[in-house]
């Protein structure tokens, strides 16, 4: 067991996470991804303030070892944006996560691939550290004595997958030993995005679902803006009693947008135009598609004064939304949600 576990912590690949202040700008998160992106192809984008890099090919190329490499993705971010990145260095996701959250005064925590030194690393900390572990799971590890990740990793596999449950045992044992088999799959941000709303009994009240495409619109217009994100179109999904589903896309006609006005009103007329009479409608769904980085979409200028009045008190819902969570504010209309 022991010779199995040093080659499972000794095969993994370099791995940067790299974390972001909590309230980073998300044009200034973007920039940091590119930034990666010029050291390695290989960068998963964990939005809104994070991003995990495997550097494994990237090593003998800037023939720099891989705490080198996050100290020079450090340094330029500081310099070109004034981002202070916090990164953690390790052979795997769970050791680099961690070490990113106390990087020291350096910004950067690089901890040694060897199985000793992941030991040392893991071992001595609070088990509710452990990188994946929840309140609920960390509760019932203390219940039953088990304070220390090294506590936790010293257990057998049965007696953890006994305590916490098959796979999410499994996994966490792992962790714990320092094994961490995922890997970094290149991502950017999502190039779409959707929501949908379930009606408690199938309805054939029209304002019902009107209700709920305005919530949706809502809930993706918010995101979108969040992200930075604009969307070119939009596609709705509605599905009836017997399951069957019509879909529906549409252009948004001032070109790409993430105003909660645009996504309503290219709803609305979608639904409108199904021309539905005594159709039993089950559930509704939009999807926000072809989505662009709002710095490359043009806004159309407006001289619709009520248009521009809207604009200003969505950016207002956005800032209190921010600051209480979301939905905390917005249409009266969207709050008798379906489910």
């Amino acid at each position: 067991m022991d010779e199995q576990h040093d080659q499972a912590v000794g095969a993994g690949s370099p791995i940067l996470h790299l974390r972001c202040p909590m309230d980073v700008d998300p044009g200034l998160y973007r920039l940091l991804l590119g930034l990666v992106a010029d050291v390695t192809p290989v960068v998963q984008a964990l939005p809104p303030s994070a991003a995990v890099a495997d550097v494994s090919g990237s090593v003998r190329f800037f023939d720099r070892d891989p705490a080198e490499l996050a100290r020079m993705i450090r340094a330029r971010a500081l310099a070109l944006y004034g981002l202070p990145v916090a990164i953690g260095v390790g052979p795997n996701w769970t050791v680099a996560a961690m070490a990113s959250r106390e990087p020291g005064r350096g910004g950067v925590h690089a901890v040694g691939s060897g199985p000793e030194a992941v030991s040392a690393f893991l071992h001595p900390r609070p088990v509710g550290e452990l990188h994946g572990i929840g309140r609920t799971q960390e509760r019932t590890l203390t219940t039953y004595g088990v304070h220390t990740i090294g506590l936790l990793a010293n257990l057998s596999e049965a007696t953890v997958q006994r305590v916490l449950g098959g796979k999410a045992g499994r996994l966490l044992h792992e962790r714990a030993r320092g094994v961490d088999r995922r890997r970094v799959v290149p991502a950017e941000l999502p190039h779409s995005a959707a929501a949908q709303r379930r009606f408690p009994t199938d309805t054939l009240a029209p304002e019902l679902v009107r209700s709920a495409l305005l919530s949706l619109a809502v809930e993706l217009g918010e995101r979108l803006r969040t992200r930075r994100q604009a969307a070119k179109a939009v596609t709705m999904t509605v599905t009836f009693a017997d399951r069957t589903q019509i879909h529906r896309s549409r252009q948004l006609p001032r070109g790409a947008s993430a105003h909660t006005d645009d996504l309503r009103d290219a709803s609305y007329e979608m639904y409108r135009a199904l021309g539905l009479q005594r159709a039993r409608v089950r559930a509704v769904a939009l999807r926000c598609e072809q989505l662009v980085d709002t710095a490359a979409a043009c806004e159309q200028l407006s001289f619709d004064a009520d248009r521009e009045h809207r604009l200003r008190a969505e950016r207002a819902i956005d800032a209190l939304n921010a600051r209480f969570g979301s939905g905390t504010v917005g249409p009266a209309a969207s709050y008798p949600r379906a489910g």
